[in-house]
């Protein structure tokens, strides 16, 4: 499992690291105004329906499906299946982004209705945006069902690489902008639909490589088909609490003052990259190994999968939560702190980030309890859960966005997110599946602790010899950046050894291990 999670890490962080230079000359180019604004709603519609459709319900009724009829049936009718899952899903989502394209106006309205009781420009900016990004959907839901494919059968990094591609279109495409069509909005927007042809064609190239690419059919609802679309249909409505989250925040968002939109964006951006980096790739390595373990009937081999990944994720994703929350304006300003992008955004990006970053550890290890519902075939209860936490979110947004203003949307997410952790490992502790022993939980402690030395340690370095920082110019301010985030990881695993949590030898032992497969 370590080495599929590092393999699909490592992919994934690349593509992360792509992401922040393609966010980095948006800010240079479009800085945090009405333009932003648009080109974010026009990028965050179709993105919410790929969740929604392409890495959310569908897979996970698909994959379970099509692992059985591999083991079972052979790879030919595994894959016939899957190409009739495809063709099928293909028609559904020609239909709808069909739809929206004609009734744009009225989706901008209700994604983002302080557009329309606002600025005039930003409104018919996002609605001819998005008519160029809505294909992006067809594209990237297609591919996700490849990808889902690749991982069925443990080509992890084959699929993981083949998104790089997207940040890397996107770097050409504002580039493309910039300098040759000078109209960086529409030349980003392009590159997003662009991108979601790129990713599908280097998708399909892999699959065709490994034998695994789906036998086309015309679409056709055959009874395997229903059951495929009845076991998503639970999946669908729990994935849709949590793109409904995000529209509440999108929605409160658009109703705070211009600007709010990007610095919220901004900020999620940089807290999405070790979310990304590491619920992504738990999520994509526990699930195949967590339904080996349900199919053979192995609750210990189940408890003692997740345990490992519990403490994977402690170890890996709270130092990053605290670091993010102690360098927010640092991080902020070496990042993006550039061109049109000004001191105040910087400033109020850095508070959302923070606000962001306390809910980080809860998302990641939602990524991690979800598949052991899902490897069970259970939709329904992340369902329940999803709905308990909507309506918090809700509530929360409305209660704080206006005395907290872009602080509100980001700490109720945040809130929301633990409130939805917690309710779902009770549930899991009481089927027997988490167990959390008394070993497990005084690590944790331990990493916490070690987390909270180190963010203390690195925000007291910055307080003092690098308070000015935000003033430098771009290469000393990334620079300064750079030194605190590698001394800080440098200080946490020293802590880390100290408190006993890390063995040198065995460090040793996997690196050499890593080394020899090389």
């Amino acid at each position: 499992m370590l080495r599929n999670l590092l393999t699909v890490g490592g992919w994934t962080m690349l593509s992360r690291l792509l992401g922040l230079v393609r966010d980095q000359l948006l800010a240079i180019f479009l800085g945090a105004g009405p333009l932003q604004d648009a080109y974010q709603i026009a990028f965050r519609l179709p993105n919410m329906f790929r969740r929604l459709l392409g890495e959310g319900a569908f897979n996970a009724a698909f994959l379970p499906l099509f692992a059985a009829r591999y083991e079972q049936k052979g790879a030919s009718n595994a894959l016939k299946f899957a190409g009739q899952a495809l063709t099928c899903l293909l028609t559904l989502l020609v239909i709808f982004a069909t739809i929206c394209e004609i009734f744009m106006p009225w989706v901008i309205s209700f994604i983002a209705p302080g557009f329309k009781h606002g600025s005039s420009e930003r409104f018919m900016l996002a609605v001819s945006l998005t008519r160029v990004t809505m294909p992006y959907m067809v594209f990237i839901c297609a591919a996700a069902l490849i990808a889902g494919i690749l991982n069925a059968r443990r080509h992890f990094g084959a699929a993981a690489a083949a998104y790089v591609t997207f940040n890397i279109v996107g770097i050409s495409a504002i580039i493309f902008g910039a300098y040759v069509t000078h109209n960086v909005a529409l030349s980003s927007a392009w590159g997003i639909t662009i991108s979601g042809v790129v990713q599908l064609g280097a998708l399909c190239w892999a699959a065709k490589k490994f034998n695994l690419l789906p036998h086309f059919a015309f679409p056709h609802f055959t009874p395997d088909i229903k059951i495929l679309f009845k076991r998503m249909i639970p999946g669908l409505v729990g994935s849709g609490v949590t793109q409904l989250n995000l529209a509440i925040d999108t929605i409160i968002g658009t109703l705070l003052p211009t600007g709010s939109i990007s610095w919220l964006y901004f900020a999620d951006r940089v807290n999405q990259l070790p979310l990304g980096v590491l619920g992504s790739a738990l999520g994509t390595t526990l699930l195949p190994l967590l339904t080996k373990h349900v199919v053979a009937n192995d609750k210990t081999g189940m408890q003692a999968s997740i345990n490992k990944a519990f403490d994977y994720a402690l170890i890996l994703i709270l130092p990053a939560s605290f670091g993010l929350i102690a360098l927010a304006p640092l991080i902020m300003g070496g990042l993006f702190g550039y061109g049109h992008f000004t001191q105040k955004d910087i400033i109020y990006s850095a508070q959302s980030l923070q606000a962001f970053a306390i809910g980080l550890p809860a998302f990641v290890l939602i990524k991690l309890l979800a598949p052991a519902f899902f490897a069970q075939g259970d939709t329904a209860t992340p369902v329940k859960i999803g709905f308990v936490t909507l309506a918090l979110n809700l509530i929360l947004n409305l209660l704080l966005y206006r005395p907290l203003a872009h602080i509100g949307p980001p700490l109720a997410s945040a809130l929301a997110g633990f409130t939805n952790l917690v309710i779902m490992g009770i549930i899991l502790w009481r089927k027997d599946i988490l167990l959390l022993t008394i070993y497990n939980i005084k690590r944790v402690g331990k990493i916490s602790a070690a987390c909270i030395i180190m963010a203390v340690t690195i925000h007291l370095t910055y307080k003092f010899t690098l308070s000015g920082a935000l003033t430098w110019s771009p290469v000393p301010r990334i620079f300064s950046l750079f030194i605190l985030i590698i001394g800080g990881a440098i200080f946490y695993g020293v802590l880390l050894i100290g408190f006993k949590l890390l063995n040198l030898k065995d460090i040793k032992a996997i690196l050499k291990r890593r080394l020899s497969k090389n």
